[in-house]
């Protein structure tokens, strides 16, 4: 009991130095991720530093550098102020900036502009300046407002058009560089910000990465220490086990011994017993024979002699199963000493093993040891080399990611052409379809002319002018008068024909027909109006419920991206058409540290998260009781793992709907309320194995 009692502490301080050793890798990671944004913070705010550090000390510090706007107003301040801003504020200068005292009185800006001044932070030099400036919302309200202007006073707007008092007008784009001077000001404090706070977050995560490492440590040192345990237990179980033994060969010895002093005291009853008879039927024998002293002598002697012949067959009988005994007993103790040996000798070659393993590991140890103490300089190497290869990655991303754009704005322009192309060829292919029916109509009215003027002149058409008697083309009479001949032969046989008593009624007939006809092609035109005006009403509607759809699946999976990633951004967008309903899908994602580009850019697993979002948020929008998922966390790692689940959590408790997962992830399995498997205990068959996971939980509450 005591060494399963260990055993099972050994196996407990294992699963606890697993869990310490991944709690430490996921630690390790999430500092490594925090580690990362704030170098890529750093690196960005010492490029920022450098680029509006003066890199002349011999100049003057221009008077830019000791402003601060609010962002937003960057180009409003340098539509205002535009080369001003370059000027430094140091009087030494042969063009500064002179500190004035504010006006006693000064002329209050129009009613509805905002003084510059309230969302500008400058030197005193400026004050004057920005006092008789002020921002406006539009273009409107900046050409309203101009003509209400006092002397020196101007207005500006945040998109950088400029109204001075005396008339100049500037709508177009304000002074580039000092407004994007501006931006990279209000840029860097926002890194410097972002990076103290990353900071505070960098030092908390490595204090808890301290308390994950001393949690691992101390959960190794506890297994070290249990299986150390587990070691001396086994021993003491092998002590007592060889003393078991001893025991019982000494139990069966002295069993052996019983047995045997039970069957001597037996056989000496049975031999009681039998003299006893005897001597009562020797004693009747004796009272009817004569001589009976004599015989009663010899019988004594007899007697004697039977006593003591007995009892030497009985010691002797006595010694021999003593010795069959003892030699049963040998030969027992020989095969439990053969036992013994080849245990120990099994103990002894295990030992051998453990103190191979033990040397091997120890050797490792020192490998490792000698390699760790190498691993931070190379380590730093490896991160400056990193560092420079990240850098001239993103040169070659940039790069890479310009000539993609140029070559799907080449791919959008060929497809333009081949579409107008492949109009071009079907109208071609409309055209030459008429073509080939007009030939088929004409080889049709040929064939017709051909089997009439059969039957009318016996002849075919070609042979028609030698059948008259005509050489020559040039021959032939006029056609209207050929028209007109023929027109009056056809009267006169007509007129030598019989006479057709129905004509009128079949004149009528045709009429009602023709009528009908009419009625029927009126009602085909309505119902062709009337099913355009259907199809558009459909199209308009299924326009509208597109959008709205496509608005509130792009809302969820906004939302439902940010929460896989934790952060970066996204959204779906319609594109290649003007109509919705013929328009493609592009699905554009940004994950945290990095910019906005395609899917088809991302990488695998990002790729895999970002469909997963897009999944939910179809699910989402038009939810069913059950959804059946199929191995979608296999190109997940661990992390986005557990950000999965937790969305399935949510919208599993959020909704009805239940999700069943086919999966191998043993995170995954762990998460899910109830789990169902297929084993096979026996070849051949298959046994369906359910596991409730929350009743499980339950009794582990209620124990």
């Amino acid at each position: 009991d005591a060494l399963e009692a260990t055993r099972a502490d050994h196996d407990a301080a294992e699963q606890a130095r697993a869990g310490a050793q991944a709690d430490e890798a996921e630690a390790r990671e999430s500092l490594q991720l925090a580690e990362s944004a704030i170098a890529r913070l750093r690196a960005e705010e010492e490029a920022l530093a450098e680029l509006l550090t003066i890199r002349n000390p011999e100049l003057w510090p221009p008077m830019i550098d000791a402003v601060t706007v609010e962002p937003g107003y960057e180009v409003a301040l340098a539509a205002a102020l535009g080369d001003d801003l370059g000027a430094p504020d140091d009087e030494a200068a042969p063009v500064h900036w002179r500190q004035l005292p504010p006006f006693a009185e000064p002329a209050p800006l129009p009613t509805g502009a905002t003084p510059l001044n309230s969302v500008v932070r400058a030197p005193a030099a400026l004050e004057r300046r920005l006092s008789q400036i002020g921002v406006v919302a539009n273009d409107g309200d900046g050409n309203r407002l101009a003509t209400q202007l006092a002397q020196g006073q101007r207005l500006v707007s945040k998109a950088g058009a400029l109204w001075r008092w005396d008339g100049f007008t500037a709508l177009g784009d304000a002074a580039e560089a000092a407004a994007n001077r501006l931006a990279q000001h209000n840029r860097l404090k926002e890194l410097r910000d972002r990076r103290d706070g990353a900071e505070g977050d960098l030092n908390e995560v490595r204090e808890l990465f301290g308390k994950v490492r001393d949690a691992a440590g101390a959960a190794d040192t506890r297994e070290r220490e249990a299986r150390a345990a587990a070691r001396r237990a086994d021993t003491t179980f092998q002590e007592a086990r060889d003393a078991q033994s001893a025991l019982e060969a000494k139990a069966a010895h002295a069993r052996t011994r019983r047995d045997a002093l039970t069957d001597s005291a037996e056989r000496l009853r049975a031999d009681e017993t039998e003299i006893e008879t005897m001597m009562r039927r020797a004693d009747e024998e004796l009272a009817g024979i004569a001589g009976i002293a004599t015989d009663r002598e010899t019988a004594e002697d007899f007697h004697a002699a039977l006593v003591e012949t007995r009892s030497a067959t009985a010691e002797r009988q006595s010694e021999h199963d003593r010795m069959i005994r003892e030699a049963t007993a040998g030969r027992q103790r020989l095969v439990d000493i053969d036992g013994e040996l080849e245990s120990w000798r099994r103990r002894a070659e295990n030992a051998d093993h453990q103190l191979d393993q033990l040397d091997q590991r120890r050797r490792a140890a020192i490998g490792d040891r000698e390699r760790f103490e190498t691993r931070p300089a190379e380590i730093a190497a490896q991160r400056e080399s990193l560092f420079g290869q990240i850098a001239g990655a993103e040169t070659n991303r940039d790069r890479a990611a310009d000539t993609l754009a140029e070559a799907e704005t080449r791919l959008t322009e060929i497809g333009r052409d081949l579409r107008a192309k492949e109009a071009r060829l079907a109208e071609a292919r409309e055209e030459r379809v008429r073509c080939e029916s007009a030939i088929e109509q004409a080889d049709q009215v040929m064939a017709s002319i051909t089997e009439r003027a059969r039957e009318r002149i016996d002849c075919a058409p070609a042979d028609a002018l030698s059948a008259v008697g005509v050489a020559d083309d040039d021959k032939l009479p006029d056609r209207d008068s050929a028209e007109v001949r023929l027109e009056r032969l056809k009267r006169e046989r007509e007129n030598m024909g019989p006479v057709n008593l129905r004509a009128d009624i079949e004149a009528q007939e045709m009429d009602e027909r023709i009528q009908t006809m009419l009625s029927e092609r009126n009602d085909l035109i309505s119902a062709i109006s009337r099913l355009r005006q259907g199809i558009a009403g459909l199209n308009r509607e299924g326009r509208g419920r597109l959008l709205a759809a496509f608005k509130e699946v792009d809302t969820h999976f906004r939302e439902l991206f940010t929460r896989l990633f934790g952060g970066g951004r996204a959204h779906l967008s319609l594109t290649d058409a003007d109509d919705p309903l013929e328009a493609g899908l592009e699905i554009m994602a940004s994950p945290p540290g990095k910019k906005l580009q395609t899917m088809s850019l991302l990488s695998g697993g990002e790729q895999a998260l970002t469909a997963l979002a897009l999944l939910f948020a179809v699910f989402m929008t038009n939810p069913a009781p059950i959804c059946v998922l199929d191995e979608v966390d296999a190109p997940l790692d661990d992390a986005n793992v557990d950000r999965f689940c937790n969305l399935l959590s949510d919208i599993s408790h959020s909704s009805d709907t239940r999700f069943l997962l086919v999966t191998h992830h043993r995170l995954t399995m762990a998460r899910m309320d109830r789990l169902f498997g297929v084993t096979m205990a026996e070849r051949g068959v298959s046994q369906l194995v359910s596991v409730d996971l929350q009743a499980v939980e339950g009794l582990r509450a209620s124990a």
